[in-house]
């Protein structure tokens, strides 16, 4: 299987670890273009390079793509970028010209724009800093009442962040057009850090009535596409293990965690099954009354049982806590159980619910229809989001204030021992911060 991946930036959760996932089976070919073409928090994406890597791709299977990347210049560009909605327009139909040329299946992903309820800019415009919490206000009431809200905002400010929205509406209504001409064969519009009421919900809305398919998540989506695009039907059997709370709200969502679980299992590809009947168990560490958030301090209640691994495959989507995992429930699991290659199809914690279960299906996928199986790939997948999703989020990123990559490589060593005693081998790695910031850590096998 050949299959060509443009994420939304560089970051490692966008391109390595699509990356080495897909190794998991030796005769999966992922290409990806250079990594210094793709943006990052303070660059967009080299749109030139990206378009003529595009077109001088060999013979593929399947394509998925970010078309933010490639319209803007990655997904952070979508919201920051000053250019009009006839030169994007310009952009992307080039674009379209390239994709009819390339003859195979194409999965493609869209944004909606984000309203982030702070005054933290750093993926926003400036003025974000000063008014992001106004116009998520100004958003939210105007939607939930129906008309426009009065507000503290500047009318320059207010007009420039409405116009900015209206052209990425409209970009995303084309796309929709090339999804009902046929060029694309999965479309999905993302919805990234939704509240009940607010402009991007109502886009949603208008893209739904248009016939569009919208997904609350962003980042996990090329995976689930990439998982998509795995031929053959998998039986996954949801258990959560808090179950008569299944009916929450994750944090960043508008959908139960029990209808976050289905909608990722249903764009993956996967059939949704009984115990008895599945080829995979979904085990889910859901939370009781709320999603804790480990970076913004909010508690939950951790998980407080005996927890015995089941003797056919499954998987771990860990979403007790959003932001890193639940580190009573990693302790059950990794010292008072053992991992069995044979049943262990994955593990991950990784940010939000939707984050965690896009990533976490897509390594089972591989796993499950692999020709060639390659359990070093797998191990190192498994090695990355423990020391990430829990020694990093869920521990060390706690104890620092700023990215000092030396006191970062000294803290990890203690969870790398642990990790290390029970997998029973060595762990040589070392960390970074990609964006030089806290948010994320690149891992990088030495």
């Amino acid at each position: 299987m050949k299959i060509a991946l443009i994420p939304i930036d560089n970051r490692p959760v966008c391109y390595t670890l699509p990356e080495i996932t897909s190794k998991i089976d030796d005769d999966f070919e992922l290409y990806l273009p250079d990594r210094k073409y793709l943006g990052d928090l303070k660059h967009q994406a080299d749109i030139e390079n990206l378009f003529k890597w595009l077109s001088d791709l060999p013979q593929i299977d399947g394509l998925v793509i970010s078309l933010d990347t490639l319209a803007y210049g990655g997904l952070i560009p979508s919201r920051r970028c000053p250019e009009t909605f006839e030169q994007i327009q310009e952009r992307i139909l080039k674009l379209k010209d390239i994709l009819i040329s390339k003859k195979c299946k194409i999965y493609a992903f869209s944004s909606i724009m984000r309203i982030s309820n702070n005054n933290y800019n750093d993926e926003e415009k400036e003025y974000w800093s000063k008014y992001g919490t106004e116009i998520f206000k100004y958003s939210y009431n105007t939607h939930k009442f129906g008309k426009s809200q009065k507000t503290n905002v500047p009318e320059e400010i207010l007009e420039d962040y409405i116009s900015t929205r209206k052209r990425n509406f409209e970009i995303n209504k084309t796309y929709l057009n090339w999804q009902k001409e046929g060029l694309i064969d999965t479309l999905v519009f993302s919805k990234d850090d939704c509240a009940e009421f607010g402009f991007n919900v109502q886009e949603a809305e208008e893209l739904e009535n248009l016939g569009a398919y919208t997904k609350t998540g962003a980042d996990e989506i090329p995976l689930s596409l990439l998982s998509r695009m795995i031929s053959g039907k998998i039986k996954v059997c949801p258990i959560f293990l808090e179950p008569e709370y299944k009916h929450l709200l994750s944090n960043y969502e508008d959908v139960s965690i029990e209808k976050s679980v289905l909608g990722q299992l249903e764009l993956a590809g996967c059939e949704i099954s009984s115990q008895n009947d599945a080829d995979i168990l979904l085990i889910v560490n859901n939370f009781k009354k709320n999603q804790g958030e480990i970076v913004m301090k909010i508690e939950t209640e951790s998980f407080a049982k005996d927890f015995k691994l089941p003797d056919k495959p499954y998987m771990i989507a860990d979403v007790r806590f959003a932001n890193g995992a639940d580190n009573n429930f990693v302790d059950e699991l990794l010292f008072n159980n053992k991992l069995n290659d044979k049943t262990f199809y994955g593990y991950s914690a990784w940010n939000t619910s939707a984050n965690t279960l896009g990533s976490l299906i897509y390594g089972a996928k591989v796993k499950f229809f692999a020709n060639k199986y390659n359990p070093k790939a797998f191990n190192r997948l498994q090695i990355t989001r423990f020391l990430d999703d829990w020694a990093y989020q869920a521990n060390v990123r706690q104890q620092l204030t700023n990215p000092d990559e030396e006191i970062l490589n000294e803290k990890m060593r203690e969870f790398e021992k642990k990790l290390s005693d029970v997998i029973m081998q060595s762990i040589d790695v070392k960390y970074s911060f990609p964006w030089e910031r806290l948010f994320e850590v690149e891992i990088e096998f030495i």
